[in-house]
């Protein structure tokens, strides 16, 4: 059996496909390739069919979204280590194999996420992942490559190995049996952060994640959802907080949730200085959507949280005061 099942996403994106499938194609090997479409209404399907026969096409019955289509679709796919692809990504030649060595050669590693630079700049870093994840005590993400808004030049600092705690949903690669002991993705999030709560969970539970820099790949980044929708900004602080509930050890649980709370207003007000009030109108309604669902998401709560999931108390505060824009390995 192949040992790689690479799955890209496709909702409505045959222009995508078109320009961004031939590379995945051409530098995947052996690897077994699938588009899993969530009904999309263009031609997506059918251009597949047409151009690109070997390709194999799960057709998901509705658009799902990142999280359930994917768990949709992803039980149909045989093989032992999925790679999840945004539609939206190039990859480059040998891109599978130091992902695989590393998948053979550390068994308790259960995911790993590539080297992700910005396709539009490709000398740069990519915001959604960069080179690998991890979270501050708040629950902020960032990146080794990435904090906020300030992305890093690749002068090949990260061409390393090194134990991350979250990879990104743009090109996440994780062994089938931890995907289905972690039951997949939340559904109820849809789409965005839905990877940094897997990665969480199977933290929780003992899997290890780790970035491998051998391995390249280049983001577009926004082409299903610009940053500059509402919908993403209401998407993203929704999930933040369903993140958090879910995952917080029980001690830090309330005193962190009010503290983001408190910085989601403070983000709410700079929104409205910035004459962005649909912005602001997201904040609160993810807000709504929290507090309505508060105790359903307490009941998804595993047994165990671990306490140890942050390398450093407040990235806003390194960044906004300190002005420590670049990753540093001894937060």
């Amino acid at each position: 059996m192949n040992q790689i099942a690479v799955v890209i996403l496709n909702w409505n994106g045959v222009k995508l496909l078109e320009q961004f499938l031939p590379s995945v194609i051409r530098y995947s090997g052996e690897a077994v390739i699938y588009v899993a479409d969530n009904a999309s209404t263009d031609a997506s399907v059918s251009f597949v069919k047409e151009h690109f026969p070997t390709v194999k096409i799960i057709e998901n019955k509705g658009n799902f979204g990142y999280a359930k289509g994917y768990n949709e679709a992803l039980q149909f796919v045989e093989e032992p280590i999925y790679a999840l692809v945004n539609s939206d990504i190039e990859v480059t030649e040998n891109w599978l194999q130091p992902i695989l060595a590393l998948f053979e050669k550390e068994p308790e590693t259960a995911i790993i996420q590539p080297k992700l630079l910005d396709f539009k700049n490709k000398d740069y870093f990519e915001y959604a992942g960069a080179a690998g994840g991890f979270i501050d005590k708040h629950g902020f993400p960032f990146c080794r490559g990435r904090i906020f808004e300030t992305l890093e030049k690749d002068n090949g600092q990260y061409n390393d190995i090194f134990p991350i705690f979250w990879a990104s949903g743009a090109c996440f690669f994780i062994r089938k049996e931890v995907f289905h002991d972690l039951k997949g993705f939340d559904a109820d999030f849809f789409a965005h952060q839905e990877e940094i709560d897997l990665c969480w969970r199977a933290f929780n539970k003992g899997y290890v994640a780790k970035y491998c820099g051998t391995s390249t790949v280049y983001h577009v980044g926004g082409a299903t959802l610009e940053a500059g929708n509402p919908q993403k900004t209401y998407l993203n602080f929704r999930n933040s907080l369903w993140m958090l509930l879910k995952n917080l050890p029980k001690g830090q649980l309330f005193p962190v949730i009010f503290i983001r709370l408190v910085f989601d207003g403070i983000a709410g007000i700079r929104f409205l200085t910035q004459g962005k009030p649909k912005h602001l109108w997201a904040v609160l309604q993810s807000h709504f959507s929290f507090y309505r669902h508060i105790f359903k998401f307490l009941g998804k709560r595993e047994a165990v949280q671990s306490q140890n999931y942050y390398k450093i108390n407040s990235i806003v505060y390194r960044y906004f005061v300190k002005n420590g824009k670049i990753f540093d390995v001894n937060f």
